[in-house]
């Protein structure tokens, strides 16, 4: 069973992912790993802490002589701003007079809602890990299983649909136009509409200008899974809701959408199916001869793949610190006080689209792993070409 855990705090020296699962030999790039990390940083409204990090992954175990060697990988993300805090926030007592509490909860993080459930006095332990800078360790996570899928021919990446009130006018987007966001040197809000960019870089502009911060919408696209992935069969082992429950797992993502289904629910049926045909010389990628007219469904009918695109979208809100701040209460007094600020983002949506694609990523790479097993990667594409072979005499 693939799988994954991370640790470490928004503040604190270092953050851990720790990847189980894994088989042997697979092939890992350092400079790959590291630029999805940079990824995950950039984009038209971050805040000053990307000015302070250079993220890089530094591996502890688990990879020698450039591949993995089947046993649990370990990966270590430092934290550049841990100099200015390692006094407030010391694994010993340290003294007291030098930490930082965070006396008033911010509406919308999990401020209150983990300093009530830990018995915390102040919210400052349930910000540095509540805090999305983890999802830069889950990033690291997803790398690994990128690399693993490409071996299959299976790539992961995203767009920026929406940012506030300005979305994308592209109901549907090739692929390739994803690989060239994705090798960009320099990220906007990673959109591939050019003129609905620069009227989501106004939505961010005027969040800035009056204190507010501002959400949106990125699309994950997996191009090259196989049919046959996930099952009916039971409830917790349907792909769409691995994918959901991955998503939703995201800082921030308050709703999952698979394919067009927020569409679907208002349309008739007659527009919301994909139709299918039939031809006898299925173009170079395809699995099978099976066509569709189109891709309403996101590439998964019944909780399984289907062999078409698999589309996921997470709704993200917008970043609950504001630079002008609402409504709150002191934790000690249980006066009136505005909520504590922290140095923080604008808008993040391109960098969640990153962090979203790291989730899809090891979603697919434990289905592929649950489907086709193997303790090598030899193993593993024996096994799945033995299903290409399948397939092809379906």
């Amino acid at each position: 069973m693939l799988k994954f855990s991370t640790a470490g705090e928004s503040h604190g020296e270092a953050l851990i992912t720790l990847l189980s699962g894994m088989p042997a030999a697979v092939p890992v790039d350092p400079a790959f790993m590291d630029h999805e990390l940079w990824r995950r940083q950039q984009g038209y409204g971050r805040g000053g802490r990307m000015k302070i990090e250079r993220d890089s992954a530094h591996f502890v175990s688990g990879v020698r002589h450039g591949r993995t060697i089947g046993s649990p990988i370990a990966i270590q993300i430092a934290n550049h701003d841990w100099q200015n805090w390692r006094e407030a926030l010391p694994v010993e007592a340290g003294e007291a007079q030098k930490h930082r509490p965070l006396r008033s909860p911010r509406p919308g993080h999990a401020d209150l809602a983990g300093a009530l459930k830990y018995n915390f006095g102040e919210a400052r332990y349930v910000l540095e890990r509540a805090s999305a800078r983890e999802s830069a360790a889950r990033v690291a996570a997803g790398a690994v299983c990128k690399l693993l899928l490409r071996e299959l021919g299976i790539e992961v990446l995203s767009h920026v649909v929406a940012v506030g009130a300005a979305g994308a006018g592209l109901d549907t987007i090739p692929f390739e136009s994803l690989r060239e966001l994705s090798t960009r040197t320099e990220v906007v809000l990673n959109c591939a509409d050019a003129l609905a960019e620069g009227r989501m870089r106004e939505q961010v502009d005027e969040a800035l200008r009056t204190g507010d911060t501002v959400g949106g919408i990125f699309e994950v696209i997996a191009h090259g899974a196989p049919p046959g992935l996930g099952t009916y069969a039971n409830w917790d082992e349907r792909l769409d809701s691995q994918l959901a429950a991955a998503l939703m797992s995201l800082q921030a993502v308050k709703a999952v959408e698979i394919g067009r289904g927020i569409a679907a629910a208002v349309s008739p049926g007659s527009a919301v199916q994909d139709e299918i045909g039939f031809t006898r010389e299925p173009a170079g990628g395809a699995y099978t001869g099976f066509t569709r007219k189109s891709n309403r469904a996101g590439g998964i009918e019944g909780g399984v793949s289907n062999g078409e695109e698999i589309v996921v979208r997470g709704y993200l809100k917008p970043i609950s610190t504001l630079r002008r701040p609402l409504e709150s209460v002191d934790f000690a007094t249980r006066e009136p006080v505005k909520a504590a600020y922290e140095r923080s983002d604008v808008c993040v949506v391109p960098a969640a689209g990153v962090a979203g694609e790291a989730m899809v990523a090891f979603v697919l790479a434990r289905a592929v792993l649950e489907k086709f097993g193997g303790d090598s990667l030899p193993e593993l594409l024996r096994n799945f070409a033995g299903y290409r072979d399948q397939l092809r005499n379906y």
